[in-house]
């Protein structure tokens, strides 16, 4: 991997950091408005409490004062009911007496009443001061530990502030610019290639570029993305058709019959060691030649009428191996004139496969271990 790729993944996860201290600073403010929030409501609900209380000992002394008032009343209506002539200022002035009476009545059970709440208060009064208090112990240990986490935000977002910036100038000024301009808008710089894709954008790449990543020769960034690429072999995808064995086990047979069909050949005129690929397709057969190590295609694909046995018995000789491997004509057109590193590696595993088996077979039995490609 390359000095300038290896010094970016390490900026990357300092980006990554400060970018989440300075949300955890930033985000201090807001907690203490929802800390203070919360304490204003308890404050809140306690004030409302003794206003209640407030308000029923205020009803309690309305009450008794009325209660004094119709006492009053009552004495007068009394003493005048001495001075009357006749029996209908007497029966007034009786009557008017009953009433007092019973709005003195009515205002003792009105008494009683405010006095049942009053207790009821209280206890509410009581237990709204003894929550506020805890509350606000609990809260102001709330703010101390924020403010804790916060200082030690502050000194993180320094230190890597500082390694920021040390790893900053050890980056080619052409690499960092692209890393930090596409960083600015899609939150990383940089995008990991895995099984011939770039994880940032989820595009495919074309063989030739998905090797020359692998490699790792040169700085390439993605052409839909904008992101530097990096390659790590580790998360490498292995194919779901791996066929190659370590343990000894048989590998699969190609099926005979299958419309696409890979053979090895070592002695393929001036070119030596070549991979070939037939499709058969609507009564016509294709030829694609590629060099064995490298994957590069010789020439333009051929195309003959008849399957591919039928077609191009000369290329089927007695040193061709059949490989396993099949993948859709479109695929391939895709890959231009390259087979993509994963691909490769898959035949030439295959390959080792078959040769390990002829091995083994040679040692065990005088019969060969591999049937002439052309049988």
């Amino acid at each position: 991997m390359l000095p300038d790729i290896e010094k970016l993944l390490e900026l990357q996860v300092a980006d990554k950091e400060i970018r989440k201290l300075r949300e955890e600073v930033a985000a201090l403010p807001k907690r203490m408005a929802v800390i203070e929030q919360k304490l204003a409501g308890t404050k809140a609900h306690l004030e409302k409490v003794r206003t209640a209380a407030k308000s029923d000992e205020a009803n309690r002394k309305k009450f008794e004062a009325n209660i004094k008032d119709l006492q009053g009343k009552i004495s007068k209506y009394r003493d005048q009911s001495l001075d009357v002539k006749t029996n209908d200022q007497y029966k007034a002035l009786l009557h008017e007496i009953q009433f007092a009476e019973q709005e003195i009545r009515l205002n003792e059970d009105r008494i009683l009443e405010v006095m049942v709440n009053v207790d009821a208060r209280d206890k509410e009064v009581k237990a709204a001061e003894a929550e506020l208090k805890a509350e606000t112990a609990e809260i102001e240990q709330e703010k101390e530990d924020a403010r804790k986490v916060t200082a030690e935000d502050q000194k993180k977002l320094a230190e890597w502030n500082a390694r920021r910036d040390g790893l900053r100038q050890g980056i080619s000024e052409d690499v960092l610019r692209q890393y930090e301009r596409v960083a600015k808008f899609r939150g990383s710089g940089l995008a990991e290639v895995r099984d011939q894709k770039c994880m940032g954008c989820q595009v495919m790449l074309r063989p030739q570029t998905y090797n020359e990543v692998r490699n790792g020769e040169k700085v390439m960034v993605c052409e839909s993305c904008s992101r530097v690429y990096y390659f790590n072999p580790a998360n490498e995808v292995k194919p779901e058709q791996e066929v190659v064995t370590v343990t000894g086990r048989k590998r699969a047979r190609p099926k005979a019959d299958a419309p696409q069909a890979w053979f090895y050949r070592p002695d393929y005129g001036e070119e030596g060691e070549v991979l070939l690929v037939f499709t058969n397709s609507g009564g016509n057969s294709s030829r694609r030649v590629y060099e064995m190590h490298t994957g590069r295609q010789f020439g333009d694909v051929l195309i003959r009428e008849g399957t591919y046995r039928q077609a191009f018995p000369e290329d089927l000789t007695e040193s061709a191996l059949r490989l396993n491997g099949h993948w859709d004509e479109k695929e391939i057109d895709e890959w231009g004139s390259e087979i993509p590193s994963n691909v490769l590696d898959l035949l030439q595993k295959d390959l080792l496969a078959i040769r390990r088996e002829h091995k083994a077979t040679l040692k065990h039995s005088s019969s060969p271990a591999e049937q002439p490609a052309a049988s």
